[in-house]
């Protein structure tokens, strides 16, 4: 898996009296040209550009420090920005809130110590991108699979059906119970089956934690971006077949997050 560094810098890692400061947001190769159209983060946001050392070159713009980031703007320019780039070069995304002094710094402190390594990160990811595949369950569908496999919670549902929910608390908890725990068994055995599908075709995957309850399948992946259109007909199928129970999308070509290993030193880089 890729290696990079990362940095939990923000405007605090600057001197208080300053009132600008260079925003980071990844790590591309050195040859990259940045259409002067380009904005990022910021209010106003500001012109995007890079900044050489050898091999490598970071995506930068100005910030103004007398406002706080993380306005939800903000976050989009910062991943808009990265995916863009994704789909053309290879990309190491930094976390959102990187700030450092100036230009000089970014070089001196940042792309000089870690050269070698950045280079031979981006190279690993070179025609290669992230893809993410969200499914969600149809709430209905699902509920009927579970009380169709599971009598006792069927009986139970039926039970409490037409009862005060205050006269049938622990009953009702003990239904929320097995449901979730049938849930979370589906879960996994649908994510199985998703990988299993596009084994063939990603280079690495990473199953992301669900982030709602009916979450059927959270998975990013690392593909070749010349397989990309193989990858969207394998997820064309697995939707179709999936159709009365789980809502499938896929995102991408994006900007390999997942698959970035990152450190951080107690200085902030190593």
């Amino acid at each position: 898996m890729v290696r990079s560094t990362e940095t939990s810098a923000t405007s605090e890692s600057v001197p208080e009296e300053q009132v600008t400061g260079c925003y980071v947001y990844g790590v591309v190769p050195a040859e990259i040209e940045v259409d002067t159209e380009t904005r990022g983060v910021g209010d106003p946001p500001t012109q995007v550009r890079s900044l050489q050392h050898g091999r490598i070159a970071a995506l930068v713009s100005d910030i103004s420090l007398d406002r706080p980031l993380g306005t939800p703007h903000d976050l989009l320019a910062h991943e808009e920005l990265l995916d863009a780039a994704a789909a053309e070069v290879p990309v190491l995304p930094l976390r959102f809130g990187a700030v450092i002094t100036d230009d000089d710094a970014v070089v001196e402190e940042f792309l000089r110590p870690n050269h070698d390594e950045f280079v031979a990160a981006l190279e690993e990811l070179e025609g290669r991108a992230q893809y993410v595949v969200k499914g969600r369950y149809i709430e209905d569908a699902v509920f009927t699979e579970i009380l169709e496999e599971n009598p006792e919670a069927a009986r139970l549902r039926d039970e409490i059906r037409d009862l005060p929910e205050d006269a049938t608390r622990n009953e009702r908890i003990q239904l929320g119970e097995m449901i979730h725990e049938a849930i979370t068994a589906k879960r996994e055995a649908d994510t199985a089956e998703l990988i299993e599908q596009v084994d063939q075709l990603s280079v690495l995957s990473v199953v992301r934690q669900p982030s709602h309850e009916q979450d059927a399948v959270h998975v990013a992946l690392l593909v070749e971006t010349s397989r990309q259109a193989e990858l969207e007909q394998v997820m064309e199928e697995l939707g179709r077949r999936w159709a009365d129970r789980i809502k499938l999308r896929l995102l991408g070509p994006l900007a390999a997050y997942d698959f970035v290993m990152t450190r951080q030193g107690d200085e902030g880089w190593d």
